[in-house]
């Protein structure tokens, strides 16, 4: 990616023309100028999200499977309802992508009441150990993850947000999955539970801090820019990216118009111009700064509307502004990455469960090959010459179902999104 001398870096500042340029900024005060940027592909921050989706799947099914009272679950309890939570592809079996893992996942069978044998599934000390570590990971930095869901409501207009929200985001955010039972309701004295229309239910910051927090951007900024609130962001493009002069001049301009906090009332501010603009962005780089590897869905953002007090069409801000933010169109969803938080395919700044998810990874990397070499095939074999009355269904081709196939192993889907998923581990 091309660091770009239009404000990147410490909140560069463009040299001022400020008499030259009074008529271009006058327009840009009181309308929002009509410029379109292209997107151009970015391979380097796709491949950042590509492989994300069985990572966060492998990662939900191993919380979910060490939360229950006896550690161990019956496929059916894992794909029923929960398969939504997971974000598989449609024609993928549940039963299927955990099998590619099976030093994470140990299947075994049990029979249900008809006396048929149903898969379960239990986790291997591996899976244990690193999600035990995950656990510890999370206690030790609460204060970090409790500043983090602050913050984030108090982006909102009411310092509200439900539950269902912060449920799409609690990946993103780092959080556990209970995190209501195994972190919220420690802090009562700050959090409440809102009830809501059709029985759902809301999250509300109740003791709000005396005074508002600095964003992102100031904190990284000098003081005397925050104070004249002149700030800009950090602008990045990749290769091949070019800017006609209309674009280059509004956005010159744009990034010397006044910066409004995410965290401070907007409504004075017409959203029929760029200095509106300019906030909305603000609010979205922060959100993405609060998450721990500082992207997130699209789909999650659309669903601030309403809590955030945003246009209608606030996301259009993500293609105008593709130096600020990349639009990843893998894994057949849009995602929305900050560039800044980027160097190359590493975060610049790695956070503790960053950190534990890429062991995970390399761990998954590590039995997903040596399945794929056989090894984990003649074990299967070997148990059930040894144990022929073990009363687990072990067919032809040495796995304990028929669900899966060498064939089906390397699909079209397994060959793109396992490349990519593993390629932080060589």
């Amino acid at each position: 990616m091309l660091r770009w001398s239009l404000g990147f870096g410490k909140n560069c500042k463009f040299p001022c023309n400020h008499h030259s340029n009074l008529g271009f900024r006058h327009n840009q005060r009181y309308s929002l100028v009509n410029v379109k940027l292209k997107w151009v592909k970015d391979n380097v921050l796709d491949s950042v999200v590509t492989g994300e989706r069985e990572l966060r799947a492998a990662w939900v099914i191993v919380s979910v499977i060490a939360a229950d009272p006896g550690c161990c679950l019956p496929i059916y309890r894992l794909s029923g309802r929960r398969r939504g939570q997971l974000g598989l592809p449609e024609d993928l079996k549940v039963s299927t992508f955990m099998r590619r893992y099976p030093n994470i996942f140990d299947e075994f069978h049990l029979p249900d009441t008809g006396g048929t044998l149903v898969p379960w599934f239990r986790l291997t000390p591996d899976a244990i150990r690193l999600n035990q570590e995950s656990m510890a990971v999370f206690q030790q930095n609460q204060k970090d993850f409790l500043a983090r869901i602050s913050k984030l409501l108090l982006l909102t207009k009411d310092t509200i947000l439900p539950l269902h929200t912060i449920d799409q985001l609690k990946w993103d955010l780092g959080l556990p999955y209970d995190y209501l039972d195994s972190f919220i309701s420690k802090y009562e004295n700050m959090f409440s539970l809102i009830p809501l229309p059709h029985n759902r239910l809301a999250l509300k910051l109740i003791t709000p801090p005396n005074e508002l927090p600095l964003s992102q951007l100031e904190t990284n900024a000098e003081e005397d820019d925050v104070k004249n609130g002149r700030l800009s962001f950090n602008v990045g493009f990749p290769r091949g990216f070019g800017l006609n002069r209309k674009s280059m001049k509004w956005l010159e301009e744009w990034q010397r118009l006044p910066y409004t906090s995410p965290y401070s009332d907007s409504s004075h501010l017409d959203r029929r111009t760029d200095v509106s603009e300019k906030r909305i962005v603000g609010v979205f780089h922060e959100l993405l700064h609060l998450t721990v590897e500082k992207k997130t869905n699209r789909r999650n953002v659309s669903n601030l509307r309403n809590p955030l007090n945003l246009p209608q069409k606030f996301t259009k801000v993500f293609e105008r502004h593709p130096g600020i933010f990349y639009i990843s169109k893998k894994n057949n969803t849009q995602t929305v990455v900050l560039r800044e938080a980027y160097d190359r395919h590493q975060l610049v700044q790695k956070h503790p469960i960053s950190e534990i998810r890429e062991r995970f990874r390399c761990l998954m990397k590590e039995g997903f090959l040596d399945k794929s070499r056989g090894l984990y095939k003649k074990q299967t074999a070997a148990n059930s010459n040894s144990n022929p009355n073990s009363g687990e269904d072990v067919f032809e081709n040495g796995f304990e179902s028929g669900e899966e196939s060498e064939g089906h192993m390397f699909s079209d889907y397994e060959s793109d999104e396992t490349a990519h998923l593993f390629r932080l581990c060589e």
